[in-house]
């Protein structure tokens, strides 16, 4: 079975840490990556501004952000695939504006970052199919 570490930088709503992990570890086990290992960082906006920053220089908060370990393309993939941060600031009001719970759309950036930690991006709209599909099945769970 898949193995995600949920870390958190800020503290998210009470239960919701164990049950994104099984979500995300369904979903990986299901895309054939019962051997393989994500972590998931919880964190405010001002920390995901922070990183946005450093990494890609733009200077505004976000949703979730991916970092791999590994290449994509790579035929070695390596057992941990890299981390995740997701604003749960960014994530709340994001929920409200779609009208639905907060987890749901903690599960809905967890796939959308595991997907691009497996290499995937979405510059077209035929891209965007793959991260749609993960994004339904990780809310079938």
């Amino acid at each position: 079975m898949a193995r995600v570490e949920v870390v958190p930088q800020k503290k998210p709503p009470r239960g919701l840490r164990p049950r994104l992990r099984r979500s995300i570890e369904r979903l990986m086990d299901e895309l054939g990556l019962e051997d393989k290992t994500v972590t998931v960082i919880l964190c405010s906006d001002r920390k995901i501004r922070e990183l946005k920053k450093a990494h890609w220089g733009e200077d505004a908060p976000t949703d979730v952000l991916s970092f791999p370990t590994y290449e994509p393309g790579d035929p070695f993939m390596p057992p941990h695939l890299g981390d995740v941060w997701i604003s749960l600031d960014t994530a709340a009001r994001q929920a409200e504006e779609a009208g639905h719970p907060l987890e749901d759309e903690m599960r809905i950036l967890a796939a959308h970052a595991l997907w691009h930690l497996l290499g995937h991006d979405h510059e077209s709209e035929d891209d965007w199919r793959g991260f749609r599909e993960v994004q339904r099945r990780i809310l079938e769970r």
